[in-house]
């Protein structure tokens, strides 16, 4: 997987998570229970700075208190390799090795790399160990990334037979891998047959790398991301793309590969990371010995320089693809203006740096937000915005998109004299306060996959030798800012006048259409492909037929996995894991009570059900949970509601629901679900804000409106490029049931659609009219339920409170009607969105059966076993997709899926054959054992306090339903798994298509097919 890190995709989370119940058998040895931690403590007779064990020295033992862990350093002797351990009283125990990786091309080696290091190793030399152990596993996070300059292979688990299985496959596949030629080749990139066995079909690019990134640059936003970053820091690796550069990627070999692999991936170069309440003692023993101890210390000439400052600013002008869903055609310039700041190995530095970007671009009283965005000038801020510290400089962005390239000159103004205004006049004291609170909330909310959180959230500046251990100590850095603040009142406003105001190293980039830049990329590609063919021989196109043939040979071959671990079945507890919740009333509205450690934070959800409102009104529903809680209410203007919500809240928010009924396929729920949390001394202000959102909501200020619908309109249409096969599931899903329409209707391509032509309009005063009328129906406690989950000493406070938000709501309490059966007719259809991508999304649904069927457990694991044993190695490796497989998981509907796919009517083929293949039933009962351990896995995740009880509040599934499901799936059995894929996917199946992807021959020649254009 390749991270783009002008996405900011990572966040210093400052999180705490839940003692979690362990819910396996536990297989851990007297002697590692000794060393094991104690509420976040070590065995400091074991470790202490300066002793040494298993080959390692502990550099440094230091508690950090406000996140209840404690943090070990240690070195290796023998190579250097640097491991951190933070040991913390939580059952969901974290790995990763992390190596610095710094291409100096676009060749995409670091992450072609990255993909061929999981496709087998000395140890394990099966195909692609990391997949299989998908299905072998109860992890609750595996996964590999490439950012700009590491890469970083992680688990976490809570069973220690699993974490000891998933270490070997690890350790094995970074230091050990077979890195074979054809891996390369599939995995990064080939040149073959079109028609793999007919040399007569045209020679083509293939490769899932190649494919993936191609994906990834079809969305504009990625495009103006990488080129920020590559003109900010042009002098080394940041300024090549380190996922690869389509045009560039057949420029990489295999023997660079393997070069890039010997000087990037040893020990000299690591960094260690582990987490939890398991033995580090047990840890570094089987990391030395296994692997480190075999190595000799290098030097990997891996640093990354600092940036050589400018002397004068700079400008950049790049081009992209014109957006098709752009409500203005006139308006698709994107313009940010990035500031390169100082090294993040400062801590405090960088610490500070962050809040200042924050307050800059942060919430609707930010100065940015209101002098540009407020300016409706453009639609949303630029892609990357705020503060970024993923590289070893930081930097600060900000601009604006969808904007007309007229007004890329006044952009860069209000940037200017929105600065100046700032450095005069400093922040506003209640935004400091504001973030401060942001801080305190952040470190008690607890997630339930913290200690992953805490290893994202050091990896960037450890990288670059930065302290691991000063990253977690907020408190540390709170205390210190303050006390700046109290010493010098102009502290932050000194810092903008250094990095930003007086700072040459800045770069003003600008992004404007091109309506021939698909064409232009695709002769681009296509005259690199024919330089390549040119230049081979006939005995260079044999060896290419050949080689085609081998790949083919080799991904259909049955493979020996005996070499592979792997937990059992028989591991897993055969009851669920039932949750106490209470049922109460406040004010004659049904309150579920949830009592839970959750440290000091309360967590209020209320469903408000929508059943009643109008069918001409449904489709304005997304629109108003967007802006409910972002207007103004209570007397307070947006701006002031906004600054509250930040100062007495974890935020607020509102979303549409569509619940399934578990029963009945053609009955479900709809409703709004009302959002937030706080720490326990903010309850009765959270609750008062709830009050002056249901009682006095006010959407009387047209000019945030029209900023908030197309801010909605932008982030939508940028998210299709991303969420194609998504959307596409969707879409297909809507013609099979009533609650797959309403889904389509108000998250689907139809509500993309519908956005655009709300942002097109000049006048929103009839859109108001809607939403007030939407306001009407759902403000009011009529048919409305709430949740609480909270400590065992603030529960009753949290429902005393409850009751005072409900009693100044309109309404008598009146429950709503039993929801309306109305008989559902399929519709089976094929349809095509056809949109300039250079890749597809493709997807087929089926009509199946509810949650509580008997056989939704056989088809839940139906899915898991397609997706691992045949449409993996059709869609992804022998297709070349970045992704593909089934979903079954979702009651009442089977989907087939395929993401940056560069096949079309090809995966459609796929998908049927799979169906034929899960009829014959040429799978072993090891095969259903894994489908099964991965259908566990996925209901067995760690679930955080403040998420305890939802499943049945929102879906209506209680425990003894659960339990039921269990029990079902533990007696799946393979002829029951037959009879499902007879019964419910074969000809004559209640199917439909749909695909996201570029103008189609079959489809435009075929009258079976509907094609929706981007217009």
């Amino acid at each position: 997987m390749h991270m783009n890190n002008c996405r900011q995709y990572l966040r210093v989370l400052n999180r705490c998570a839940k003692v979690l119940c362990r819910r396996y058998k536990s297989t851990r040895p007297e002697a590692a229970a000794a060393t094991a931690v104690n509420n976040g403590q070590i065995n400091l007779d074991l470790f202490k700075p300066g002793s040494a064990l298993h080959g390692y020295t502990v550099q440094e033992v230091v508690p950090v208190p406000e996140l209840h862990l404690t943090a070990v350093m240690l070195t290796h002797d023998r190579t250097g390799a640097k491991h951190f351990h933070v040991a913390r009283d939580d059952t969901n125990n974290v790995f990763s090795v992390a190596f610095r990786t710094t291409p100096m091309d676009s060749t995409g080696v670091p992450h072609i790399l990255e993909h061929t290091t999981l496709c087998g190793s000395e140890k394990f030399p099966v195909r692609d160990p990391f997949f299989k152990m998908l299905n072998r596993s109860m992890s609750t996070f595996m996964n590999a990334f490439t950012a700009s300059d590491w890469t970083m292979y992680p688990f976490s688990t809570q069973n220690e037979q699993d974490f000891q299985n998933l270490l070997s496959i690890y350790l094995d596949a970074v230091f050990k891998p077979r890195l074979r030629e054809l891996d390369f080749c599939q995995e990064g990139w080939r040149l073959e047959h079109e028609i793999t066995d007919d040399p007569s079909s045209p020679i083509v690019f293939k490769g899932v790398v190649f494919n993936e990134m191609k994906g990834v640059f079809s969305n504009p936003q990625h495009l103006f991301c990488e080129a920020v970053q590559n003109h900010l820091m042009p002098s080394h690796t940041y300024s090549v793309v380190s996922g690869g550069d389509p045009i560039h990627i057949p420029d990489l070999t295999w023997s660079h590969l393997k070069d890039f692999h010997a000087s990037h991936y040893h020990p000299s170069n690591s960094r260690f990371y582990t987490y939890g309440d398991m033995s580090l003692e047990h840890h570094l023993k089987a990391i030395n010995e296994g692997y480190l101890q075999h190595f000799n210390k290098i030097d990997p000439k891996t640093e990354v320089p600092s940036e050589p400052r400018w002397s004068e600013m700079r400008e950049a002008r790049i081009t992209c693809r014109p957006d098709p869903m752009a409500p203005d055609p006139e308006k698709q310039t994107t313009v940010a203006v990035n500031y390169l700041l100082g090294d993040i190995t400062d801590t405090f530095e960088a610490f500070t740096l962050n809040i200042v970007c924050h307050l800059l671009v942060h919430g609707e009283k930010s100065p940015f937000y209101q002098s540009l965005l407020e300016a409706n000038i453009g639609s949303d801020y630029s892609p990357v915005i705020g503060y970024n510290g993923y590289t070893k400089e930081s930097s600060f962005s900000v601009g604006l998109q969808n904007i007309a390239e007229t007004d890329v000159d006044k952009v860069c103004n209000i940037v200017e004299t929105t600065l100046d205004d700032v450095i005069k006049n400093g922040f506003d004291e209640k935004a400091i306060e504001g973030v401060l609170h942001r801080i305190e909330l952040g470190q008690k909310h607890q997630s339930a996959n913290f200690g992953f959180n805490i290893g994202m959230s050091i990896v960037c500046s450890w990288n670059h030798n930065g302290d691991p251990i000063e990253v977690l100590q907020i408190n540390k850095h709170v205390t210190r800012l303050k006390q700046c603040l109290e010493d010098n009142p102009r502290f932050l406003q000194d810092k903008l006048q250094q990095y930003l105001k007086s700072n040459k190293h800045t770069l003003t980039v600008t992004m404007t259409p091109d309506e021939q830049f698909e064409a232009k990329s695709q002769e681009e590609e296509q005259n690199k492909l024919s330089y390549l063919v040119s230049q081979l021989s006939e005995s260079d196109k044999e060896e290419i037929y050949k080689k085609g043939l081998e790949l083919a040979k080799v991904q259909m071959a049955e493979e020996d996995l005996s070499c592979l671990p792997t937990l059992r079945v028989a591991d897993i507890d055969k009851d669920v894991i039932r949750v106490h919740t209470d049922i109460e009333s406040a004010d004659g509205v049904p309150v579920q009570l949830c009592e839970q450690p959750t440290n000091g934070v309360t967590y209020f959800r209320a469903v408000v059900d929508t059943q009643s409102i109008p069918a001409d009104l449904r489709p304005f529903l997304k629109l108003f949970t967007n802006v409910v809680t972002s207007m103004g209410a209570g007397g307070l203007n947006f701006k002031d509601l906004a600054q509250e919500i930040e100062l007495k809240t974890g935020g607020m928010s509102a979303s549409n629901i569509i619940s399934d009924n578990h029963s009945n396929l053609d009955i479900y729920e709809q409703g709004i679900l009302f959002s937030s949390h706080c720490l326990d001394q903010n309850i009765e202000a959270m609750f008062n804000l709830w009050g002056q959102i249901f009682n006095s909501l006010d959407l009387s200020d047209m000019n945030r409106l029209t900023t908030l619908v197309r801010m909605c309109s932008a982030d939508m249409a940028g998210s299709i490029a991303d969420q194609g096969h998504a959307l596409a599931m969707t879409h297909a899903a809507s013609y099979l049931s009533p609650s797959g329409q309403l889904k389509e209707q108000l998250s689907g391509m139809t509500q993309v659609m519908f956005m655009k032509t709300i942002a097109e309009m000049e006048d929103l005063t009839p859109i108001v009219g809607k939403l007030k009328l939407i306001a009407q129906h759902v403000l009011n406690k009529n048919n409305i339920r709430c949740a609480l989950n909270a400590g065992a000493s603030t529960i009753d406070n949290a429902l005393k409170e409850s009751n005072s938000f409900l009693q100044t709501l309109p309404g008598d309490c009146a429950r709503s009607a039993p929801p309306i059966l109305e008989p559902f007719s399929p519709s089976p259809c094929s349809v095509q969105y056809e949109l300039p991508f250079s890749v597809n999304y493709m997807a087929r649904v089926v009509r199946t059966v509810p949650y509580t069927h008997e056989h939704f457990a056989p088809l839940r694991i139906l899915s898991r076993l397609m997706s691992a044993k045949y449409l993996h190695r059709e869609i992804r490796e022998k297709g070349g997709a970045y992704g593909g497989g089934a979903g079954g998981g979702s009651p009442g509907s089977f989907s087939f899926y395929s993401y940056r796919d560069p096949n079309s009517m090809l995966t459609l083929e796929r998908f049927d054959k799979s169906v034929q293949w899960a009829k014959e039933g040429g799978y072993k009962e090891q095969d259903i054992e894994e489908a099964k351990l991965s259908v566990f896995q996925q209901l067995d995740k760690p679930v955080s306090p403040g998420d305890q009880g939802m499943t049945p509040f929102l879906s209506g599934i209680d425990d003894d339903m659960r339990q039921t499901h269990r029990d079902q799936l533990f007696s799946t059995d393979k002829q029951q798994i037959q009879f499902v894929a007879e019964k419910y996917l074969s000809n004559g199946a209640e199917s439909a298509t749909a695909f996201l992807g570029p103008a189609n021959e079959t489809t435009a020649a075929s009258s079976t097919w509907t094609i929706k254009k981007d217009h």
